[in-house]
């Protein structure tokens, strides 16, 4: 299986899915920081996948997303975008009523 496909797959099977620098309990950046931390606020479970441990896909998602950098929230499959848009968007309210709205097992 192709990196790419390996990305389009875990999109596809994680309704919340967050690209980050380490893991949500250690992160390795304080982007990757913050925006798990946000998205631990909203209250439901999301995947997370180690860019870090993950070299194949950390040079190949940017060109699937068409985004430069890290963290990458997806909900239902969609890029939501990195740290800033994420703070934007919990601040704002928009963050709690995307993650509300997804079905998580």
């Amino acid at each position: 299986m192709s990196t790419e496909q390996t990305i389009n797959d875990q999109i596809a099977a994680n309704p919340i899915l967050i690209y980050m620098k380490g893991n949500p309990d250690a992160p390795q950046c304080g982007f990757s920081s913050q925006a798990s931390q946000l998205l631990m606020a909203c209250g439901k479970k999301f995947a997370f996948v180690d860019i870090l441990a993950n070299p194949e896909i950390r040079a190949t998602l940017p060109s699937v997303s068409n985004w430069p950098t890290f963290p990458q929230l997806f909900v239902n499959g969609e890029l939501v975008g990195g740290c800033d848009i994420i703070v934007e968007m919990y601040e704002n309210g928009e963050l709690q009523s995307l993650i509300d709205s997804v079905e998580v097992e």
